[in-house]
């Protein structure tokens, strides 16, 4: 026995497995008796009076972790959640203690993902592509068309700047955790990978000799992310896509408008038929749906910048030039720093650490390779689609204060797009619906991942957690409960405080890998 490890004899192992198995039974049987209450409730109470029992109930612990994970401190006269601070300065970090690796890794990232070094040989379940376009479709969402709109009418075309910054410097941050996701994952005896940062948080302290940190930070990790996976990558996408449905089928004349649980059932469906297959099947679906999303709305974005191409210089000068502008909306240059900088975390949830259990289940055999595809990621999201969405008001409907005429979030960026193009609130509202499909199965396999790490592999585990998701699906676009899905969102923020410190002790093996494959790259190329 190792000096400082505990082991518990056998009688004790099989007391704990058993006493664990008890408890999540128990929490299984609440859990179900809770969603079917919330069902036959909603069928036959008043909606808003049962939204906001349930609300009022889930406050106080809402409030808790929300007022903790997102406390501001003024910095010179504005506000900044610490929270942002925390992943900003980790995304500086990283960009430099790997040498600018968001520049300069940039071109052998491309060459990854279109498979110039990929091999049959190597261990795991998807491509480069696949890794990427499933870690995408989990981080592009209603956030990339809605959110640009209120900060810009907060802070002004200087925070697009300083989102396009953040972005840049998430990359890095993103890179890290790639390597970290695959170079500890745990392979199955039938090919099958599970990985993420509950996997590196727990056999990476280890390595660095803190065992007692390992285990308690990897169950925390994915207890919160299956807390995450059910709430704002679920529920929350899909009350949004419910109402972008509406939306198209005729705004409060829908047919549809009292009918969320029939919207919530066929999205639920849908997303069964996805995951039920696993991995492979979601990287199926992903790899066509987000070149297809990505694709249409740029060719939108590009069709309206066209059509105002007298006001994109124009656009264009404002982002840079008011990023720097001390007169600028909400507290000047810091303000719309700040805000570019929020924006930017939250979008492509770099330090999160989420997106690192898709990219740990790709085919490689150098964990390096994955941390230079997961650089694209943040660049995708934020610097392409948060950037052309920004420009696209810019041109057609800016003004300061724009969110307080009545119209929030996507429906803002669907009046700019037809102010254009007339026709286009209806295609932008189906490519809003596809966004939140995505996320969904996406965050789907991210909660299972953190499911199976709590209760064990197994394929009833597995199936167990996959109804419960669809049904949560359900409940998203049939009943508000706003509390619920702010406890959600801020859970998903909270991992990443034992995420990034993780990374922070991981960092020097982190870059040893970075060296060894290089030298192995430079052999290959020579």
């Amino acid at each position: 026995m190792s000096v400082g490890k505990l082991v518990l004899p056998k009688r004790g192992r099989v007391r704990r497995h058993q006493l664990f198995r008890n408890m999540t039974s128990y929490l299984m049987k609440r859990l179900v008796f809770l969603i079917i209450s919330l069902l036959s409730f909603n069928a036959h109470a008043q909606p808003q009076g049962f939204d906001a029992m349930v609300n009022s109930a889930v406050q106080p612990l809402t409030d808790l972790v929300s007022n903790f994970i997102f406390f501001e401190i003024k910095l010179f006269g504005a506000d900044m959640p610490l929270i942002v601070l925390w992943l900003i300065f980790a995304a500086a970090f990283f960009t430099v203690y790997f040498r600018f690796i968001n520049l300069t890794g940039f071109a052998h990232s491309i060459r990854l993902i279109r498979g110039d070094y990929a091999s049959s040989s190597h261990r795991g379940e998807v491509s480069h592509f696949q890794a990427l376009t499933t870690a995408v479709s989990g981080t592009v969402g209603i956030g990339n068309i809605g959110g640009i709109a209120i900060i810009l009418s907060l802070g002004g075309p200087g925070a697009i700047f300083w989102m396009i910054v953040a972005g840049f410097l998430g990359m890095s941050t993103k890179f890290a955790e790639c390597i970290a996701g695959v170079k500890y994952r745990k392979e199955h005896r039938d090919g099958t990978v599970s990985g993420g940062p509950m996997y590196y948080l727990e056999e990476g302290l280890r390595v660095r000799g803190l065992n007692f940190l390992a285990k308690p930070l990897g169950l925390f990790y994915a207890a919160s992310i299956v807390v995450g996976c059910l709430g704002i990558g679920n529920m929350f996408q899909s009350n949004q896509a419910f109402e972008q449905f509406v939306y198209a089928t005729g705004g409060s004349n829908s047919f549809f408008l009292d009918k969320g649980w029939l919207f919530g059932l066929v999205i639920a469906g849908f997303v069964a038929f996805v995951i039920i297959g696993g991995l492979k099947s979601i990287a199926r679906v992903t790899s066509r749906l987000v070149p297809f999303m990505a694709l249409a709305y740029l060719v939108l974005a590009l069709v309206v910048l066209v059509l105002n191409s007298s006001k994109v210089p124009w656009a264009v000068y404002a982002i840079f030039t008011q990023a720097f502008n001390t007169e600028a909306l909400a507290g000047g240059t810091l303000g719309a720093m700040i805000l570019g900088f929020q924006r930017a975390v939250f979008s492509n949830e770099a330090g999160i650490g989420s997106a690192a259990i898709a990219h740990s289940a790709v085919r490689t055999n150098e964990p390096s390779t994955e941390g230079y595809v997961g650089l694209m990621e943040p660049f995708i999201d934020t610097v392409v689609i948060c950037t052309l969405t920004a420009l696209v008001i810019l041109v057609t409907i800016y003004e300061p204060g724009l969110t307080g005429q009545g119209v929030q979030g996507v429906e803002l960026t669907s009046k700019a797009f037809a102010s254009a193009l007339s026709w286009s609130s209806i295609p932008i509202s189906i490519i809003a619906i596809l966004f939140a499909f995505s996320t969904m199965i996406s965050w789907s396999y991210y909660g299972l991942k953190g499911w199976t790490y709590i209760v064990g592999e197994g394929l009833g585990k597995e199936i167990l957690f996959k109804v419960f998701f669809c049904l949560f699906g359900v409940l998203g676009s049939t009943i508000q409960l706003g509390a619920v899905l702010d406890f959600s969102d801020a859970m998903v923020f909270l991992i990443a405080l034992p995420n990034i410190f993780g990374l922070y002790l991981l960092a020097p093996v982190l870059k040893e890998e970075l060296k060894n494959y290089k030298i192995k790259l430079r052999k290959i190329e020579s």
